[in-house]
C-alpha cells in the first residue's frame, strides 16, 4: 500500500526516500518518525564524530517502541551504494557492517526505524582500541545518583593515571565514562578496565561491585569492564533510546555529575538535548580531538 506521507529529498547530494513520516514511534509522547529524523538532523554535527570510522549496530523498531524490535548489524539488501561499510571479523564469520559516515547515512538508517546507534571501542581493527569505556550500571535499590558518586571516584583514579574522561548518560539508568586513547592493543585496554573496576570496588566496597553475578548487584553499582571487549558495543552519544519517552544518551559536564541529587536531574529528552547543544555546545567535542588522546599507563 503506497505511503501517502513518503517524500523524496536530497541530503548533502544524496537522494533519500523518507517514508511513514507521521508514524508515532513513541506513543506516550506522540513523538513521530518525522520528529526522529528532525532530531538526528539537528544533532548530526555533534553525533557524527562519535560514529566516524566505527561499524554500527542498529536497534530497529519500525513500528515504534511498543512494537517488535531487532538488532541489525549487516548492511541490509537494497542499501544505497554510497553507504560506507566495513568487513568486520566476528567469531564465526565476517560481516559487512555500515559506518555512519555522514548525514545521509544517519537519516537513511533512522528512516529504516533505527532508533538506537551502537558502536564498538575500535575503528577498522577489533584488535586495536582507541577508546576506553567505563560503564556504570545501577543495581536494584540504586540509581544514577549512586552512579555519579562512583563516576567521581573513577575520575580521580583515571586522573592519577594521566587519563581524562568524558561523562554521559546512557539514556536509561546509568552512566558512561569515555577515555580517548592512542590506539592500543585490545587486551591491554580490557586489562586496564578490569583493574580499574577492581580498584573502584576496593575504594568503595559498600557501593561498587565488579562481578557479573546479578545477585551481588542489589544496592550497588556494577562497573561493567566487559564493555571493552572487542565484540561489545556501547550506545553512542546523542543516540535516542527505545524507552517509553524519547530519552537520549546525553553528554554531561562534570558539574552536573557532582550536583546530581535526584535521578530526574540526568534524564534528557530529544528536545532538551537539542536545546543543550544550541545553548552550550557539544560537551563531548574534546573526546574526538586526536590531540586529547592518551597513552595507557605502562601497567595498563
Amino acid at each position: 500500500m503506497p505511503d501517502p506521507t513518503a517524500t523524496v529529498t536530497e541530503v548533502a547530494g544524496r537522494r533519500l526516500r523518507l517514508t511513514h513520516l507521521d508514524r508515532v514511534l513513541y506513543p506516550r509522547t506522540g513523538y513521530t518518525k518525522a520528529a526522529v529524523l528532525r532530531y538526528y538532523t539537528l544533532v548530526a554535527p555533534a553525533m557524527l564524530p562519535q560514529l566516524a570510522g566505527r561499524p554500527a549496530s542498529f536497534l530497529r523498531l519500525p513500528e515504534g517502541v511498543e512494537g517488535q524490535h531487532f538488532w541489525a548489524k549487516r548492511v541490509p539488501p537494497g542499501a544505497p551504494a554510497w553507504v560506507t561499510a566495513l568487513e568486520v571479523r566476528h567469531r564465526q564469520e565476517t560481516m559487512r557492517q555500515a559506518v555512519v559516515a555522514d548525514l545521509p547515512t544517519l537519516l537513511w538508517a533512522a528512516n529504516l526505524g533505527c532508533l538506537e546507534f551502537h558502536v564498538p571501542q575500535w575503528r577498522a581493527e577489533p584488535d586495536t582500541h582507541d577508546r576506553l569505556i567505563i560503564d556504570l550500571d545501577p543495581g536494584e535499590g540504586t540509581s544514577v545518583v549512586e552512579c555519579c558518586r562512583v563516576a567521581l571516584a573513577a575520575r580521580e583514579l583515571l586522573a592519577a593515571d594521566g587519563l581524562d574522561c568524558w561523562p554521559k548518560t546512557t539514556g536509561s539508568k546509568g552512566l558512561h565514562l569515555s577515555v580517548p586513547l592512542v590506539p592500543a592493543p585490545a587486551e591491554r585496554v580490557q586489562h586496564y578496565a578490569r583493574d580499574l573496576a577492581g580498584r573502584l570496588r576496593r575504594a568503595l566496597p559498600e557501593l561498587v561491585v565488579d562481578q557479573m553475578t546479578k545477585r551481588l548487584r542489589t544496592g550497588r553499582v556494577f562497573v561493567d569492564w566487559s564493555q571493552n571487549n572487542s565484540a561489545k558495543t556501547t550506545v553512542a552519544a546523542y543516540s535516542l533510546r527505545a524507552r517509553p519517552e524519547p530519552t537520549v544518551s546525553a553528554p554531561l559536564d562534570w558539574r552536573e555529575v557532582t550536583e546530581c541529587r535526584r535521578p530526574e536531574q540526568l534524564v534528557f529528552t530529544a528536545d532538551q538535548v537539542v536545546a543543550r547543544l544550541t545553548g552550550t555546545g557539544d560537551r563531548h567535542a574534546g573526546l574526538t580531538d586526536p590531540a586529547r588522546a592518551h597513552q595507557l599507563p605502562p601497567n595498563g
